[in-house]
């Protein structure tokens, strides 16, 4: 399994909706890889517009979101507060 050594922030608690949770368990697919991913400031498949908001967010304590895909080509967001309290991995619909 993957290990962060410096993440950029906390988390929070993290959590998952219903639906991305039923989806990650049918794909036996491990949210851990994203949840890596975006701690580490790879914030997945944006636009560098929103790769640029999610730098300034990091930097004035704001939220901050990083987009993914599934084995299945499903996009995920994984979603983190500006107060740092809590990271949620969702399906876009579920937003």
């Amino acid at each position: 399994m993957e290990t962060l050594v410096n993440p950029k922030f906390s988390p929070g608690q993290v959590v998952a909706t219903r639906g991305v949770y039923n989806l990650l368990m049918h794909l036996d697919e491990d949210p851990t890889p994203f949840l890596i991913r975006h701690l580490s400031g790879d914030w997945g498949d944006m636009c560098a517009e929103d790769i640029a908001e999610n730098e300034r967010s990091l930097q004035h304590g704001y939220r901050l979101m990083s987009v993914y895909y599934l084995s299945d080509k499903t996009k995920i967001w994984v979603i983190t507060e500006a107060d740092r309290s809590s990271t949620t991995i969702l399906l876009p619909e579920e937003y």
